[in-house]
């Protein structure tokens, strides 16, 4: 997020510059970085997710596996679900404060009428 305070203008964009911003490269390739992060993370997301459920419907044995004490397989991959979360929460503000949010301010400022 930035830290450079906006305020807003005396007029607020109309609905023409909403729409050439939109239409804009820069706006097609803030759209595309967006999605070359997310989509294949949430993918791996939910398919390590589908794992963990599916074995701990049907792969009673092996979720139940002590490994140490009274904990078992399917507490540690339960907790590693938990880990996965903010680690991915780690990497989506690394890759947005990189990739997405200089660009997106550069729209903001074109929208804003602050620069061009």
């Amino acid at each position: 997020m930035s830290s450079v305070e906006h305020t807003p203008s005396e007029s607020a964009p109309d609905a023409q510059k909403w729409a050439d911003v939109q239409a804009s490269a820069d706006f097609t390739e803030l759209k595309q970085r967006l999605r070359k992060f997310v989509f294949p993370v949430s993918g791996l997301f939910l398919a390590w997710y589908l794992l963990y459920v599916l074995l701990a419907d049907y792969a009673h044995g092996f979720m139940s596996t002590k490994v140490f004490g009274n904990i078992n397989v399917g507490l540690i991959f339960g907790l590693l679900q938990f880990v996965s979360t903010f680690v991915i929460t780690t990497l989506y503000v690394r890759h947005a404060n990189k990739n997405l949010d200089p660009l997106a301010e550069k729209l903001r400022n074109e929208i804003e009428g602050d620069g061009k």
